[in-house]
């Protein structure tokens, strides 16, 4: 084999590992669906947003896995730093309703201003 050859396999290893590593890495949620969605505000900086997945480990922060305990903390130094907060809630439609009313007791119980469950916005068809 020349080294061309070499540098050839090692690069084309290095790009599908790569792809394979960032794809991982992705959450993929279905949201609910709901008639009566109203647009919230768009403000990054009074937003902290948990995701509940499907399957263990159910939540979320900004892509990380984290545990229950580790979501509360989270809030609670959060909505220390700013009272007006809005917990807002990313369910997958098929994640367990239990997991979902975690969060909701956590935001609760660190004194969110509010809480809101994100979903996708029905359009009816004519």
């Amino acid at each position: 084999m020349s080294l061309i050859d070499v540098i050839l396999v090692v690069l084309i290893f290095l790009m599908v590992s790569t792809t394979f590593k960032s794809q991982q890495n992705a959450l993929k949620l279905t949201l609910p669906k709901s008639q009566v969605a109203k647009p919230g505000p768009a403000d990054p900086k009074n937003s902290f947003t948990v995701a509940v997945s499907t399957n263990f480990p159910y939540f979320y922060i900004e892509d990380k896995p984290v545990t229950a305990d580790q979501v509360q903390k989270e809030l609670q130094g959060a909505i220390q730093k700013n009272p007006q907060l809005v917990v807002k809630i990313k369910a997958d439609r098929q994640s367990p309703i239990g997991e979902v009313f975690r969060i909701y007791d956590a935001a609760k119980l660190a004194n969110a201003s509010a809480v809101d469950i994100l979903t996708e916005k029905i359009t009816r068809q004519q």
